[in-house]
């Protein structure tokens, strides 16, 4: 062989040798499609952010709302929410009806609902500090004993969907800063109450998200700061119309959820 016939052949055989060791630079990997789903309650639906899509009704989906934003900064392959405001567990083992096998990432958030959110929120502001805390220790105990085996149903069936998706848990914020700068409304008493009850939610939605396997997102703290009564408010305190009450606003959502999601999912 002809001495340059074995400089080619040498050129070759090091770039092979070169591929093999290193197999990202022998050919370009490409990322899987994203298919994304969102299910859930209120918070995933957007009710709060005065905006939502024509067509959604009663569940008040909108464009404002965090997988939303997150569909729109990301650019999925495919995006669909079907979370809708008031849903409680059972509500979302049906929304768990649009995965399917190519669903690769779903957002769930539930639970707030089936604790008795509303009911809390309406016995604190109608009832004393006693009534508040009770009806609060009521829904923690729920949030303990009852909460966590809807929760592995919801989870379950979500992984039966869609076996092979990244499934991201998001929870719920403290609403109130306590002492705050309110000088009406809800007594501090009543305020620590109901953070309480966040904090139950908590232990017990992210407990079962990682038993399932699940990434949890935990956004007390990038509210912190930003709850009602402090200096810059992400949630709805009591508005009109009154079901957008204690839900995050725009802000909320722009600036509390989407950040906290990507830091999870990117």
């Amino acid at each position: 062989m002809r001495p340059a016939h074995l400089l080619a052949a040498a050129v070759t055989a090091a770039a092979a040798v070169i591929a093999l060791a290193n197999p990202a630079s022998a050919a370009p990997v490409t990322a899987a499609a994203v298919n994304y789903v969102a299910l859930g309650d209120s918070y995933a639906s957007g009710l709060g952010t005065g905006s939502y899509d024509s067509g959604t009704g009663s569940c008040k989906r909108g464009p404002l709302a965090y997988p939303a934003l997150y569909a729109q900064a990301t650019a999925p392959a495919s995006f669909k929410s079907v979370a809708c405001s008031g849903a409680r567990t059972g509500d979302v083992i049906t929304q768990a009806g649009a995965l399917t096998s190519a669903t690769n990432l779903v957002t769930v958030q539930v639970g707030g609902n089936d604790a008795g959110f509303t009911d809390v929120i309406t016995t604190c502001t109608f009832g004393s500090d006693q009534d508040c805390v009770n009806r609060v220790n009521t829904a923690k105990a729920y949030a303990a004993n009852t909460l966590p085996g809807l929760l592995n149903n919801v989870y379950a069936t979500i992984k039966s969907k869609s076996p092979g998706a990244r499934v991201v848990v998001l929870g719920y914020p403290r609403i109130y800063k306590v002492p705050g700068s309110c000088n009406v409304g809800l007594s501090d008493t009543k305020r620590a109450a109901i953070n309480s009850g966040s904090d139950a939610l908590h232990a017990a939605i992210s407990d079962r998200a990682g038993a399932a396997g699940f990434s949890y997102v935990d956004v007390r703290g990038a509210f912190t700061g930003h709850e009602i009564c402090s200096s810059s408010w992400w949630l709805n305190s009591l508005s009109w119309p009154v079901e957008e009450s204690y839900h995050p606003n725009r802000a909320g959502h722009a600036s509390g959820y989407l950040p906290a999601l990507r830091s999870v999912v990117g």
